[in-house]
């Protein structure tokens, strides 16, 4: 099983579209707080619709509580603009997380600077990050895509 996990996320749709991509998925979702929303809040529902019920969902009070337990057997792959090795140069494997940090700063620099292997972007020729559901899914659909994980419809 794949994780997503995303770091103190700000904005609920967002978040339950990203929900929505996991159930999609068959993938864990893990929120690390303090979170910018209520996990009730009405727009996380609307975004998630009715499968919101149905997530795999974990919420942890911090980055060292998730690390510390047995929930991701695999790698965390840190998604941040502050890199250069490119997404699809990952080697993903079952039980790997792809984390992704809050929509208005990104990762913190220092949880950056002690996993620098693990750090990988998604390039881009202009502008600002793309939108934290686009940037989630396309890194969970390049390790589904190398783990041929999903049944074909």
């Amino acid at each position: 099983m794949l994780h997503v996990v995303l770091y103190e996320p700000e904005i609920p749709p967002n978040t339950g579209n990203i929900g929505r991509l996991c159930h999609a998925t068959d993938t864990r979702l893990h929120l690390i707080e303090p979170l910018g929303f209520d996990v009730d809040e009405r727009s996380l529902k609307r975004a998630g619709l009715d499968y919101w019920g149905e997530l795999d969902l974990r919420i942890w009070p911090s980055w060292e509580d998730l690390l510390g337990s047995a929930n991701v057997s695999g790698r965390y792959w840190l998604f941040t603009t502050k890199t250069n090795r490119v997404y699809w140069d990952a080697k993903f494997a079952d039980g790997d997380a792809l984390v992704f940090g809050p929509e208005t700063r990104g990762l913190p620099k220092s949880l950056l600077a002690s996993r620098p292997d693990d750090c990988l972007t998604l390039p881009q020729t202009r502008g600002r990050s793309l939108n934290l559901a686009t940037a989630a899914g396309i890194g969970l659909f390049e390790a589904k895509r190398q783990l041929k994980g999903m049944a074909q419809a």
